[in-house]
């Protein structure tokens, strides 16, 4: 358990999420002049696909964000104070690992999840505690498990890899963040003053959600229109066919299906059907790894977690998550 201390540094600006907007409009313009014949589309029609798409990640998230957001405020304000310590283990890996089974009750997809971690930490959890939870819970869920067995069944171990290896991955990133020396410095100066705020509001428990529900989708909302707005930027920035013509290579192909899972943000409730129209040119471990990628690491599930993790440490969960999901993929593509 850990207590949110109030921020020390100060909070960042706008001019990150500028900059990025103007680099993704300057590189749409420079593909277009120097290299016209990348892509079959003109520069208008791709624009409006890019926004199609963002608009359509969007709209899919949208629901579960509400969702986690309310799961939130239901696990900070009106959960009585003590049941959460009662019921979890007292032991580190234990209460990790009770952690990351809590998605097969809560199945509310990648982006519900990060509201209602944050709340987790609210009530004194760990940030390597809310981890567990935050990198399982997309995977770990009966929906996916569900909608994975009705997309590929049993054949080649896919789903009982993808559960495993979901299973496995959140513990060993829970584990690695459990050994870090200040953990408080794991969490951003906005998060730790919207703890601050919520921690402290005065008033009946009716109050207090709403305060909490202002803040959270004020902290929330910002971040899931730039993720989903990378998220169309990229897929028409990096040509679709480039990583389909690799397929065929057990090694390369992993590679590329982990990078089209960060760039298409495709909620994990139904990126299984995604994954099955490229199951007849990928390879087995190369779907297991899209699929463990994606719910975690996808650049909407970045941008979500940026309202409360570092930067620093989204990079190491990043580098965790796709070294373990291609040794996973090589394991499958090996024993298949």
């Amino acid at each position: 358990m850990t207590t949110i201390q109030a921020p020390t540094r100060r909070r960042a600006g706008v001019l990150p999420s500028l900059c990025i907007g103007l680099a993704v409009v300057a590189a749409l313009f420079a593909i277009d002049a120097f290299a016209p014949a990348l892509f079959p589309a003109d520069l208008p029609t791709r624009a409006q696909d890019g926004l199609t798409l963002a608009l359509s990640v969007l709209i899919e998230a949208l629901p579960f964000v509400t969702l986690g957001v309310v799961l939130s405020i239901a696990v900070q304000v009106w959960l009585p104070d003590g049941v959460i310590e009662r019921i979890l283990p007292t032991a580190g890996w234990a209460r990790r690992a009770v952690l990351s089974l809590l998605g097969m009750f809560i199945p509310v997809c990648e982006c519900g999840n990060v509201p209602f971690a944050r709340g987790l930490l609210m009530r004194g959890l760990g940030p390597s505690d809310a981890l567990a939870f935050l990198v399982a819970a997309p995977i770990v869920n009966p929906i996916v498990i569900l909608t994975t067995h009705q997309a590929f069944g049993w054949s080649d171990g896919i789903l009982v890899a993808r559960l495993l290896g979901g299973y496995a991955i959140a513990n060993l990133v829970a584990w690695l963040y459990s050994r870090h020396p200040d953990p408080q410095r794991m969490l951003t100066d906005r998060f730790a003053q919207t703890c601050e705020v919520v921690i402290n509001e005065p008033g009946s428990r009716g109050r207090r959600s709403i305060a909490q529900l202002v803040v959270e989708l004020r902290a929330v909302m910002p971040a899931l229109i730039i993720g989903s707005a990378l998220a169309g930027a990229v897929q028409v920035l990096v040509p679709r066919d480039a990583l389909v013509a690799i397929g065929s290579n057990p090694v390369l192909s992993i590679v590329a299906m982990m990078l089209l899972a960060v760039t298409v943000a495709i909620c994990s409730n139904v990126d299984a059907f995604f994954a099955l129209s490229f199951a007849s040119t990928f390879s087995p471990g190369s779907l297991v790894a899209f699929l463990l990628v994606g719910p975690v690491v996808d650049l909407k599930m970045i941008a979500l977690m940026r309202t409360t993790f570092t930067w620093r440490v989204l990079a190491g969960i990043v580098v965790v998550v796709i070294l373990s999901a291609f040794a996973i993929g090589i394991g499958v593509n090996l024993l298949v």
